[in-house]
């Protein structure tokens, strides 16, 4: 059996987990990674996606809407500016989630003068949440 390391997961809202794991796959900015334990010490962002949690009892999985994750060696912390389990996530939120990032691009898109890397930034969170709902199979 994999080697045991510590895992939290935290919102603003709430402490949605805190228990060993074994594995966790990470929808990191700059690409998935997962973490098991002895990883390399890692500090990233988050973009848009479904984060998942190997444990002794199965796996969780969690909707992660951007934040930061600390990878140690013995621990794997994630500061998520917006995280919801797996289950709680409908159709219908996570078309208003859609709608908000929408919008998003669309302010970006009427202020491209002041800095137009914006718009590319606010088009590919957007992408994310889309394909996040294919994922999810909403």
């Amino acid at each position: 059996m994999a080697e045991a390391f510590k895992f939290d997961l935290v919102s603003p809202e709430r402490r949605l987990a805190s228990l060993d794991a074994t594995e966790v796959q990470i929808p990191a900015a700059g690409g998935d990674l997962t973490a098991m334990a002895n990883h390399a010490p890692t500090i990233t962002t988050l973009r848009p996606g479904l984060l998942q949690v190997t444990h002794a009892g199965g796996q969780d999985d969690y909707i992660v809407l951007g934040g930061f994750v600390e990878i140690s060696g013995e621990k794997v912390t994630v500061l998520a500016e917006r995280a919801l389990p797996r289950a709680e996530v409908t159709k219908e939120l996570h078309a208003e989630m859609v709608e908000e990032y929408r919008q998003a691009h669309e302010a970006a898109k009427a202020n491209a003068a002041v800095d137009p890397t914006l718009v590319d930034d606010a088009a590919k969170l957007l992408s994310d949440m889309e394909a996040l709902g294919d994922h999810i199979a909403l």
